[in-house]
């Protein structure tokens, strides 16, 4: 007699089956209703195809469109699928290499066959016609397993030589599995998939853009063209997000730098922004709120070097570790030709190596090491607005959120075991009262040890549990990312949550006894020994330029008043008005107001629409009538009727919305 498998349910009850059925068997057994919903199964955890029989014993749980998370992924990995299969359908000899999800979408990397030019845009229309064609054939998609040799023959006979050439890296005794695409095309991969190609809605996906891609991500390689698309459960999901990247491209905060007059970019200095005045003003606003902050909390600012001997580098291990993202210069004076001017420095076999600080904790280790340090002393609270370089690449550079050069509000607290879970605690607070300061909400996240790291199991465990620890004891809920610290610590991250829905991951603290341990910092205990700090790094911003961004982004340039570089414009309707119009201006002045006057001779719809565009908070319009009377009308930004006050109560209204939110 066959011996009956035992799948357990989520509600409790066990099912016998025989050998050799599958979550779909289940499904059926259950309900029609359930046997047309489930798209996929997890089988003790791991998700898996409907359609594969279990191996054993086993816990079960079918999926179905409302698991939303595991539902996209199956989904938006058949959609790269489709993707590659449509291109091969309408450009035979087209080379296919990989296709995975993304985080709203998918993508494909292929080669154009040698006949045509690399694929463009131009051909998205029609690539997008033939993957509905696929899908509403409902073609089944099932799984097979290969073996290497057979995979190599497989791909070498069609002449398809990226996938051979992965096919014979693969090792020997792994399982290897092919999909197969109705019964006439197939690609190599793990799985899981849905169980046919009806199950992918054919109006909720669209092709986005195409880029260029090396094979394999190395330049030296033939050169792909990726196929970018988004992919959804239905037409709603897809059309919600395509009005997020409607409304996102409107608040990119690049075009509104440029309409706002804030910063630029160029390539004489890749990676680094000029600020202009009024993008500098809101820089400094925030660095005015962020000290005070720091201030209030304990915090002590210092100044560091930018550039330290590689020996320090190599010392606290970020050499070792982070080498290909800093910048190195030899510690040499170049010989410049006094008629060309051209400098043509020789680096010598024996020069010494400076590099410039891609982050400034090892210099505050060398401050707090100066002296004696005394258990009385701590926690120290060193605090730096820092400016730091990595050598991001060319292509991941993108307006202020991806940059070479940047400031940190960055400090670090140095403290006893003891201490750590309260100032873990103490810095929550204080992040929270920042964050709400600017009206975002957020989720915090736990990043655990990575595979390569510095430290022992033991302090990885403890520094673990204190952030743990001080995240129950503000009573706070998070989520964790194994595998996600840093090389020297595990850290909580601040996601953000702006405007329009989109995350942002900004601030950390890190619980470190690695980098203490590296550079040998220690303080003098209440036994007379030394001992070693724990370092805890931490920042709130994370850098000045990323924040300003999002920043940007979040309030669409629409800056609160206290913020905003200009605070308010005075402008004339009439000439006749100058006079009154420049008294108005110098009382704002006075009030420390950020004003300046329209004394063009333009007609006044022309100066809003102007004013409005650079998202100035409030136009004081001035007329003949207003001189007489002593008022101003305000246009608020964003509203459609605007107020006629007296001057003395506009100057207490600016006064009260330029305040800075912590000292209101």
């Amino acid at each position: 007699m066959t011996e009956l498998l035992k799948i357990s349910l989520p509600d409790g009850s066990v099912r016998e089956v025989p050998q050799g059925s599958t979550p779909a068997d289940i499904a059926a057994a259950i309900g029609p209703g359930l046997a047309k919903a489930a798209i996929a199964a997890r089988v003790d955890g791991e998700l898996r195809d409907l359609t594969r029989p279990f191996d054993g014993d086993a816990q079960l749980a079918l999926v179905t469109a409302r698991d939303e998370a595991d539902a996209l992924e199956l989904a938006r990995h058949d959609y790269a699928h489709v993707l590659a299969e449509a291109v091969q359908s309408l450009f035979p000899g087209t080379q296919i290499t990989f296709g995975p999800a993304t985080d709203d979408g998918f993508y494909y990397d292929v080669k154009a066959p040698a006949s045509r030019e690399p694929f463009g845009m131009d051909d998205l229309p029609a690539i997008e016609e033939e993957m509905r064609r696929i899908i509403r054939a409902d073609k089944p998609l099932r799984r097979e397993v290969w073996s290497r040799e057979q995979l190599i023959a497989k791909w070498a006979g069609e002449g398809e030589t990226f996938k051979a050439e992965w096919a014979a890296e693969l090792p020997e005794g792994e399982e290897l599995t092919v999909y197969w695409s109705g019964n006439d095309w197939l690609d190599m991969c793990r799985g899981p998939h849905l169980p046919s190609t009806g199950k992918l809605d054919p109006d909720a996906f669209k092709l986005m853009r195409v880029a260029g891609a090396y094979w394999r991500g190395d330049q030296n390689n033939a050169q792909l063209t990726r196929i970018y698309g988004t992919g959804w459960l239905n037409k709603k999901q897809l059309q919600a997000h395509l009005t997020r990247l409607e409304e996102a491209a409107k608040r990119d905060h690049r075009k509104l730098g440029r309409e706002m007059d804030l910063f630029h970019l160029q390539e004489e200095a890749h990676g680094s922004v000029f600020w202009h005045p009024k993008g500098y003003r809101i820089w400094r606003e925030l660095e005015s709120y962020m000290r005070r902050k720091m201030d209030g909390g304990g915090y002590r600012e210092i100044k560091t070097p930018q550039l330290m001997d590689v020996r320090q580098w190599t010392q606290s291990g970020h050499w070792g570790k982070y080498a290909q993202n800093m910048f190195a210069v030899p510690d040499i004076v170049p010989d410049v030709d006094e008629e060309s001017g051209v400098a043509s420095p020789k680096v010598a076999d024996d020069a010494a190596w400076m590099a410039i600080k891609p982050m400034n904790c090892p210099a505050h280790v060398m401050v707090f090491k100066q002296g004696i340090t005394s258990y009385r002393d701590l926690p120290i609270r060193l605090g730096e607005m820092g400016c730091c370089h990595r050598n991001e690449p060319h292509g991941a550079l993108h307006g202020l959120m991806r940059v070479r050069q940047f400031t940190q509000d960055d400090a670090h607290i140095f403290c006893t075991e003891s201490q750590v879970v309260a100032e873990v605690q103490s810095f929550i607070a204080l992040a929270d009262s920042v964050y709400r300061d600017f009206g975002f909400t957020y989720d915090i996240k736990l990043a655990l040890r990575p595979e390569k790291r510095f430290g022992s199991e033991a302090d990885w465990d403890k520094a673990e549990q204190e952030l743990r620890d001080a995240l129950t004891a503000n009573g706070l809920e998070w989520e964790e990312l194994p595998g996600e610290g840093a090389f020297y610590a595990p850290k909580l991250e601040w996601h953000l949550t702006d405007a329009i829905g989109r995350t942002w991951q900004v601030g950390t603290i890190q619980s470190d006894r690695v980098l203490p341990e590296r550079l040998d910092a220690h303080y003098i205990g209440e036994d007379g020994e030394k001992h070693r700090p724990v370092m805890l790094h931490r920042a709130i911003f994370g850098s000045y330029e990323r924040f300003i961004g999002i920043l940007i982004e979040h309030f669409a340039g629409k800056l609160p008043t206290w913020l905003a570089p200009v605070q308010a414009v005075v402008a004339t309707i009439v000439s006749d008005a100058n006079s009154w119009a420049m008294h108005v201006e110098e009382r704002l002045k006075e009030a420390g107001i950020r004003v300046e006057s329209d004394l063009r001779n333009e007609k006044i719809n022309y100066k809003v629409r102007e004013h409005s565009l650079a998202k100035v908070p409030h136009l004081l319009v001035v007329g003949g009538r207003e001189s007489e009377e002593g008022t101003v009308a305000i246009r608020t930004l964003g509203e459609t009727e605007q107020r006629v006050m007296k001057l003395e109560d506009a100057v207490l209204m600016l006064m009260a919305e330029g305040t800075p939110p912590d000292i209101a």
